[in-house]
């Protein structure tokens, strides 16, 4: 199985790089606000599967740079999905429970009606829409609260921010799935390996840690495996000023991928264990 994998530096990226048969290729050579050197990768690979880890991330500045935003994780996902699919090689690309407009307490599940209330969720569906059209086989793998050891994410914050804080305000009312990015790596693997036999489900599905936590929570359980005696304020997100709007319910329904694929929701708290002892 040979896999073109697009990203190198993300988070998920970085764990897919080192597996057999990867042929990673980052930004120097795969620029994605210049679709058409995309375009024209994938139509001389000779790669059974096509990975997409590239994605525009910065929530809150994707407000100001909404072209930017909706280049990468829109148009050339797009014209990625369409060169893919006109070669009918599987693609698979990440997506993010932003697409939902995150009210509600019950898990999101596949089938519910899509509705980003900022501008990054609105760019990561565009992307969505354009995989849907252009009709190949393709899995759309959505996902929350990522975590590793590399990488800018909410595990590294918590820490870097212990080391000069005693006490630190931490939203409660935002509820979801801390995910490692190992994990998804490693559901992707899962997936690629059903299309290369033959077995691949096409399709949209979620993926994320479980149990559902508040940011709150996530926070006391880095600093308890950390053995550090941070207070935490917990907070509302009114509180919380941000220039784009969070979800408060990021709860996402895992049980198709389960039934498709035989991949369980992982215990992220197992996961944050792995994770923080690669940091030391």
């Amino acid at each position: 199985m040979k896999i073109l994998l697009f990203g190198k530096t993300g988070q998920v990226a970085k764990e897919l790089c080192n597996r057999p048969n990867v042929t990673a290729i980052g930004r120097d050579k795969a620029d994605f606000t210049k679709p058409q050197k995309i375009i024209e990768i994938v139509k001389s690979t000779d790669a059974d599967i096509i990975i997409n880890a590239v994605a525009y991330t910065s929530v809150d500045l994707a407000e100001e740079e909404f072209e930017l935003a909706n280049i990468i994780n829109g148009t050339t996902v797009k014209e990625l999905a369409k060169v893919s699919a006109s070669r009918n090689i599987p693609f698979l690309h990440i997506s993010t429970d932003y697409v939902f407009k995150g009210d509600g307490n019950l898990s999101w599940k596949t089938s519910d009606q899509t509705n980003p209330q900022n501008s990054y969720g609105k760019s990561k569906l565009i992307g969505e829409s354009g995989i849907l059209e252009a009709g190949g086989p393709h899995v759309i793998l959505r996902t929350s609260w990522v975590f590793s050891s590399h990488g800018n994410n909410f595990v590294k914050t918590m820490l870097r921010l212990a080391s000069n804080n005693n006490e630190l305000s931490i939203v409660k009312d935002q509820i979801g799935g801390p995910t490692c990015a190992k994990d998804i790596a490693d559901a992707l693997w899962k997936i690629a390996s059903d299309f290369y036999a033959g077995n691949g489900i096409t399709g949209i599905y979620h993926f994320s840690g479980k149990p559902n936590a508040s940011w709150a929570n996530f926070a006391s359980e880095i600093f308890s495996q950390t053995h550090q005696d941070i207070k935490i304020k917990q907070i509302l997100t009114k509180d919380f000023l941000t220039k784009a709007k969070r979800p408060l319910n990021s709860r996402l329904d895992c049980s198709s991928l389960r039934i498709d694929y035989g991949i369980k929701q992982p215990e992220w708290k197992k996961s944050l264990t792995n994770v923080l002892a690669n940091l030391k």
